[in-house]
């Protein structure tokens, strides 16, 4: 395949190159030159994947199905606009997202009457898939930094229905004090550099990222994950993922927090059949990682997913003084 003009960071380019496979690199790289379909999974607090299918097919929009995922669809014949013209948009019988932003949360595998956290909540997207698959039992916390994001939090909840969420507004690293091994799950979808969201026709998504800034995002990382760890009981799941791509922000985190909690957590092993994925780098530049990070999966931004990094860590062993 031959590489396409892609205006985008060189220093990206370079970083890009060294981490993927060569069979890899071009195709992920021209994936940032491609528009992605618009994507949704029906909320089935309302209504089933078949009756919203056939719902909207009334109304002359076609959805398909995807294999890996059967409450989740592309839009085929439409535009995002008439789809959020619909009632079935405006009173939250589904919820646009993207199929690689759904991952994170059915990686967690909540069940019913569990509690859980969703540490970095706002504007909701996982927040409402915990919910629905947890048919609105249990208890969730979902926490934000930001008031403003938070309302945006409130009202997705609302028109989705949900009733099974506190909404807290702290510091994501000191929620654990709140919290302290409360929670079977805990989501640490983390602040990122949004590598894998970065579109060539949108220059905004990549005009403020720079290596010191992946380096400087992967440092409040690390302190948001150790928070999520402390606040999940011994025996509990810690699921953590980004959009980007950047080892510092993924495997460097990950390799951390196992340093750092030495004896106290195991890295489980991802499956995620039919899609495109690589395993956790060992190696990067000078930083050499423990192989458990091998476990870790890193989806390959394409024609149709963005790039996602997801690590699911079982909590062995107490990480609270007592």
């Amino acid at each position: 395949m031959r590489r396409r003009n892609v205006s985008l960071p060189q220093e990206f380019i370079f970083r890009l190159k060294d981490l993927l496979p060569s069979s890899y690199y071009y195709q992920v790289l021209n994936s940032f030159t491609k528009r992605k379909p618009t994507t949704f999974r029906v909320n089935t607090l309302k209504i089933t994947a078949a009756q919203l299918r056939k719902s909207l097919a009334d109304e002359g929009i076609k959805a398909d199905a995807i294999h890996w995922y059967p409450d989740a669809f592309t839009l085929k014949n439409t535009t995002l606009r008439k789809l959020q013209d619909t009632k079935w948009y405006k009173e939250g019988y589904l919820y646009v997202q993207s199929f690689s932003s759904m991952i994170p949360a059915l990686v967690l595998t909540p069940k019913l009457g569990e509690k859980v956290l969703d540490i970095t909540a706002a504007p909701g997207s996982k927040t409402t898939q915990i919910a629905m698959s947890m048919g609105n039992s249990g208890e969730i916390i979902a926490n934000d930094i930001s008031r403003v994001r938070l309302f945006k939090l409130e009202a997705n909840l609302k028109t989705q229905g949900v009733t099974n969420v506190k909404i807290v507004n702290t510091p994501a690293q000191r929620i654990w004090q709140l919290y302290p091994e409360y929670f079977d799950k805990t989501l640490v979808d983390v602040p990122c550099s949004m590598e894998g969201r970065f579109d060539t026709h949108e220059p905004k998504t990549y005009a403020g990222w720079s290596v010191k800034r992946v380096k400087e995002l992967a440092k409040d990382q690390k302190w948001i994950l150790r928070s999520a760890v402390s606040a999940t009981r011994p025996g509990g799941v810690i699921v953590y993922s980004t959009c980007t791509i950047s080892p510092e922000e993924n495997e460097g985190v990950i390799d951390w927090i196992l340093k750092k909690e030495a004896g106290k957590l195991r890295v489980e092993i991802i499956v995620l059949t039919g899609l495109q994925t690589m395993p956790g780098v060992e190696k990067w530049y000078d930083d050499t990682y423990s192989q458990e990070v091998k476990k870790t999966v890193r989806i390959l931004p394409s024609a149709t997913m963005e790039g996602f990094f997801v690590a699911k860590l079982r909590k062995t062993k107490s990480t609270v003084s007592q």
